[in-house]
């Protein structure tokens, strides 16, 4: 059989499907620390199921809607609909990740001009600073000043500074005794866990206080970078960010093949050795791909639904903006999980003119997903055109240490990276065995056609 070997010594052959910032950052990644990398897919696009799918004639046919869009709908390149709804943190991980490989100098991005949460039915900025919070219609007045307290003993909070710990144990205090510490009501509680603190779920209460402070800092110096929101996201959708990454491994010698169908992972004595594609074999010494390649190496976790919606107006109640998120805490609608919606729209070069699009996800509980995300769907109404999938939710069972296979986790619900870039960095770490380090990250060629004119 005819081989072809890329990959000589400290070889990483990468895929990306289904999940594709893992495997796209880290193929940049990698090609800086000089490894050889060869990155395959099947498709013919950049990105797959979390690519920017253009024209809309195409997402139809993906969804298997029949006929084409209406006329009222533009042209269907002026449209680029994400799969996977995600915002950048202005000051989050993915961010820095952006600005040290230098991958921003391909990309343009917008401020998300608001973040809201969903009580009683109506929706509500979300306040995070002090004087946002003594100005919000969200909380009474009393409730505003110990607020207000709990929001400057956070931004004080110092784990390395005794004074400013107020008797809180860092490491053993839980997040339920510090809201009972500042007598905060449950409304509040909620509102901060899940649209601060961007838990999912309340199993935090009852863990160390200091991840879900750092959280809130993370969402505080996120917002004070831009003022309208702590979400950045890419004009043309999120589909450029792959192309990004893709580019950087490319200009440190990294090959991308697409079109490029997996017919084998070739094993010998339970480690990888190489990938078969169309009588062909490309050696390698480790593999980073997602769930779908490696299925007898995973396990199912759960369901997450998310609805694509094509509406002729922003968001009621929002004054209007172009953009902005929306979380609907789990205990507002007696669910485990909370409920996200993101909307975006021509602004940002995404929908033809006069167009918005929003996008609301959540974990599925029951056997009734659709029902599970109305509360979200009435946020948005009248909707125009909807685009709904269910997809599994998967996490590997194979570690890598034997076989050197290295496999991302799908997806969650939520609408931020932060948890994608935790994979990341959990990935290295089992490649390498050393930790994350920003710094390895850093760009030491330069782009002779982008810089060349520098």
């Amino acid at each position: 059989m005819k081989t072809f070997d890329f990959c000589s010594f400290n070889c990483v052959l990468l895929f990306f499907l289904f999940v594709f910032f893992q495997e796209c950052i880290l193929s940049g990644i990698m090609s800086v620390k000089g490894k050889k990398v060869l990155h395959m897919d099947r498709n013919s696009y950049y990105g797959a199921e979390s690519a920017s799918i253009t024209p809309l004639e195409d997402l139809y046919q993906r969804f298997h809607l029949p006929g084409t869009p209406p006329e009222s709908m533009g042209k269907g390149r002026d449209w680029n609909v994400d799969l996977v709804p995600k915002f950048l943190m202005a000051n989050g991980q993915l961010v820095r990740m952006l600005l040290i490989t230098q991958v921003t100098r391909y990309l343009d991005f917008k401020v998300i001009e608001g973040s809201y949460v969903y009580k009683g039915g109506k929706i509500y900025k979300v306040p995070s600073t002090e004087t946002e919070a003594l100005a919000s219609s969200l909380m009474g007045l009393f409730e505003k000043r110990r607020f207000r307290k709990f929001l400057v003993f956070v931004a004080n909070f110092d784990e390395n500074d005794p004074k400013t710990m107020e008797g809180v144990d860092p490491k053993k205090t839980t997040m339920r005794a510090i809201f009972q510490k500042f007598s905060l009501g449950q409304e509040v509680i909620d509102f901060t866990g899940h649209s601060l603190a961007l838990y999912r779920t309340d199993e935090y209460l009852d863990q160390p206080c200091m991840d879900t402070i750092n959280r809130i800092k993370l969402y505080s110096e996120s917002l004070a970078r831009y003022g309208k929101s702590p979400y950045l996201y890419p004009l043309y959708g999120l589909g450029e960010l792959p192309q990004g990454f893709a580019r950087l491994s490319a200009i440190f010698g990294g090959t991308y093949m697409l079109n490029k169908p997996i017919e084998e992972i070739v094993m010998e004595n339970g480690k990888v050795v190489g990938v078969k594609s169309e009588g062909e074999i490309a050696r390698c010494k480790q593999l980073i791909c997602d769930p779908s390649y490696v299925m007898d190496r995973v396990k199912k976790v759960g369901q997450v639904i998310r609805v694509i919606c094509i509406l002729s107006h922003p968001i009621a109640n929002t004054g209007d903006i172009n953009s902005c998120q929306i979380i609907i805490p789990q205990n507002q609608v007696n669910r485990k999980h909370d409920i996200y919606v993101c909307m975006i729209s021509f602004a940002h070069n995404v929908a033809a003119a006069g167009k918005y699009i929003a996008i609301a996800s959540t974990t599925v509980e029951t056997n009734e997903p659709e029902k599970e995300i109305k509360p979200a769907m009435d946020l948005l109404e009248p909707i125009e055109q909807k685009f709904v999938s269910i997809s599994d939710l998967y996490e590997p069972t194979d570690m890598g240490t034997e076989s050197q296979i290295f496999i991302s986790r799908s997806y969650d619900a939520t609408t931020h990276f932060e948890t994608t870039c935790a994979d990341i960095k959990d990935i290295y770490k089992r490649m390498t065995g050393s930790d994350f380090d920003f710094a390895e990250m850093e760009r030491k060629k330069q782009d002779i056609f982008g810089d060349a004119a520098e």
